[in-house]
């Protein structure tokens, strides 16, 4: 009796077994080399669920993988020798140059992602099809719908905002089409800056100071991202009342999905401008 359950028992599990053993090997298989040349990149590549597939990194990535070089000047021999099957990096890469470091055999993408939040959901989309990693779809449809429904809890009232960097340093402020200014013109703000994409604020530009910055465009709100208000932000004495708030720059700056926590960061901010 014993015997005949055990028997039952193995022809029962003998192929649930076997077909996990092959998924597994299937997922492996179906793993492409990925070189990545830069760290938002990588966060998107674990976002789908793919940064196991990472084989190479770029200089300013802090993960212990091979370096390729950067977005601009790639490693040609380091990535030869990784193999890769897909490289992954932005359209700041040149096109030339980016062919010419791409071994025989492989492929290579742009992703754009400075410009509108849309663009996101695009670089996923991009990823997916180069890879055919269809398991991702849902997790792009998720973050689609979840930064869309955040933003619209922002409500920025139309208060005339101005968006900088830091208030130190080599500042600067985003402009039309930026992905930032696209982010909080969706949420409600009347952002006031008229560059394009970033203006940059230090001595020999146009503006030279953020206090002129502010005296230009007289904003109700002067948002800074960095982690913490400095001494020099606090001292600046425009012509007219700003009030400030800082965010973690780590998650409004970088194009990858840490914007959803930048979002419920700005929504739990919002009785400061309501």
């Amino acid at each position: 009796m014993l015997l005949r359950v055990l028997i039952t028992l193995f022809f029962f599990y003998a192929p649930l077994s076997v077909y996990a053993a092959s998924q597994t090997a299937e997922s492996k298989n179906s793993c492409p080399r990925i070189i990545s040349q830069s760290p938002y990149i990588s966060e998107m590549l674990d976002y789908l669920g793919m940064g196991h597939c990472i084989v190479g990194v770029s200089r300013y990535s802090k993960r212990d993988l091979p370096h390729t070089g950067g977005i601009l000047d790639p490693d040609a021999e380091a990535i030869d020798a990784l193999m890769p099957d897909l490289i992954i990096t932005s359209d700041w890469s040149k096109e030339e140059t980016l062919k010419s470091a791409t071994p025989k055999g492989a492929r290579s993408i742009r992703l754009k992602s400075f410009n509108k939040m849309s663009q996101l959901e695009d670089n996923m989309n991009t990823i997916v099809k180069a890879t055919n990693w269809k398991g991702a779809t849902h997790k792009i449809n998720a973050f689609k719908n979840a930064w869309r429904s955040k933003v619209k809890q922002v409500k920025g009232n139309n208060k005339k905002v101005l968006l900088l960097s830091s208030c130190s340093g080599n500042a600067y402020s985003f402009g039309p089409n930026s992905r930032l200014h696209d982010l909080f013109t969706q949420a409600g703000f009347k952002v006031v800056e008229t560059k394009g994409k970033i203006r940059h604020v230090r001595p020999g530009k146009e503006i030279e100071h953020i206090t002129a910055l502010l005296n230009r465009y007289q904003p109700e709100l002067l948002f800074i991202f960095e982690q913490k208000l400095k001494k020099s932000c606090q001292m600046m004495m425009p012509k007219v009342p700003v009030r400030i708030l800082s965010f973690d720059g780590k998650k409004f700056l970088h194009p990858n999905t840490a914007i959803l926590d930048g979002l419920d960061l700005l929504i739990s901010k919002k009785h400061r401008w309501q």
